[in-house]
């Protein structure tokens, strides 16, 4: 692979500079693709944007960037929220503070404007194959804002489907982000909506799953198959609770989707197990009513205290099997389960030795 060093000056970079959403940013009058399929959006706050441009004017340097030879121009590999920052003061899109006054570019003096612009920019060009810049892009790209795992995964598997998936995945307001802002915690711009659906339809092959589909011309397979898990929770859990936000509903939707599931019936029981202060884990109630499995709930156990009133009432017998235990080799147990009504209080608590215990949990 060939590296070439040069020097770029803003006004070049900026010239015939284009933000067309969706269909990519340029500059450097055209030839510079500034967002590639692989990079990740825009993720800069004021604060480090605002930096960028005092070092501009300040004449301090700026970490180098890093550009791919892709025909007759340029692919941004490293650089692309510095470029941003630049491209977006110079056309006016926001202002920075300056000795207490609020300045945009306009609001420069001309000399000040002009040193902007001469700044000169330290770039290195690469030129080879594409899988030897995918490999350094990887590498360089270590500055600032670490990669995400997703953004990485986009850095390899490239291609129309990633393009179009990006285009419901991962850009803040965009309609996977709105679908989804209730039901995941998770940062769109970082592409972890992208990597929650890629992760839920994969059952966790996320890699397999994008190779098999990199050449694919667009990604509705995946957008359709998060509609539907959105969809289903709404339909099955149609009162929204708090607790509902994070939890793992692409692996709940493909165990349970063809269940025969009465959304009434599961509102009501929701309801009480909301209130009910032996359940310490809210957000397992909806697992729980999937699967039947107590332990998403988090039950209320008996404390050290309440374990050790048990033994000695029981002078360290078991009532099961009659013999003798030490107190750490034995478990403590609801005499009455929850699932009928039982309380973790001390006159529910029984101590058994674990084969009994784990017989009892079984049946």
């Amino acid at each position: 692979m060939d590296i070439i060093l040069r020097n770029v000056r803003v006004e070049d970079l900026f010239a015939s500079y284009e933000d067309n959403g969706d269909g990519g940013v340029r500059g450097f009058g055209g030839k510079l693709n500034i967002r590639p399929a692989f990079q990740r959006e825009f993720i800069y706050g004021p604060k480090e944007r605002d930096q960028v441009i005092h070092t501009l004017r300040r004449g301090y340097p700026l970490n180098t960037m890093y550009w791919a030879v892709v025909g007759d121009g340029f692919e941004l590999m490293d650089g692309q929220q510095r470029t941003i920052s630049i491209c977006q003061y110079v056309q006016g899109d926001f202002s920075i503070q300056i000795d207490g006054r609020t300045m945009f570019f306009t609001n420069l003096t001309k000399e000040r404007r002009q040193q902007i612009l001469d700044y000169e920019l330290t770039i290195y060009e690469c030129d080879g194959t594409d899988g030897e810049k995918l490999d350094w892009f990887k590498v360089i790209n270590i500055a600032g804002k670490a990669l995400s795992t997703q953004e990485l995964r986009n850095a390899i598997y490239t291609g129309p489907w990633l393009a179009d998936a990006k285009r419901w995945f991962s850009r803040k307001g965009v309609t996977g982000d709105r679908l989804g802002e209730k039901y995941l915690s998770v940062i769109c711009i970082r592409q972890e909506v992208l990597e929650k659906a890629l992760n839920w339809i994969s059952g966790g092959d996320i890699e397999g799953y994008m190779s098999k589909h990199q050449h694919d011309q667009d990604a509705q397979e995946l957008w359709q198959y998060f509609q539907a898990v959105i969809a289903w929770v709404q339909r099955t859990f149609p009162t929204y609770r708090p607790p509902m936000k994070g939890l793992d509903w692409g692996r709940l939707y493909n165990a349970h989707k063809d269940d025969p599931l009465n959304a009434a019936k599961m509102e009501r029981h929701i309801a009480e197990l909301m209130l009910d202060d032996e359940v310490t884990d809210k957000r397992g109630i909806y697992e729980y009513l999937l699967t039947g499995d107590e332990r998403t709930l988090s039950l209320r156990a008996f404390d050290d205290a309440m374990r050790q009133v048990a033994y000695e009432k029981q002078a360290g017998i078991c009532p099961m099997c009659k013999k003798r235990f030490d107190l750490k080799v034995m478990q403590a147990d609801h005499i009455v389960p929850w699932s009928r009504g039982g309380k973790t209080a001390q006159d529910n608590c029984q101590m058994l030795c674990v084969k009994d215990h784990q017989a009892k949990s079984a049946s």
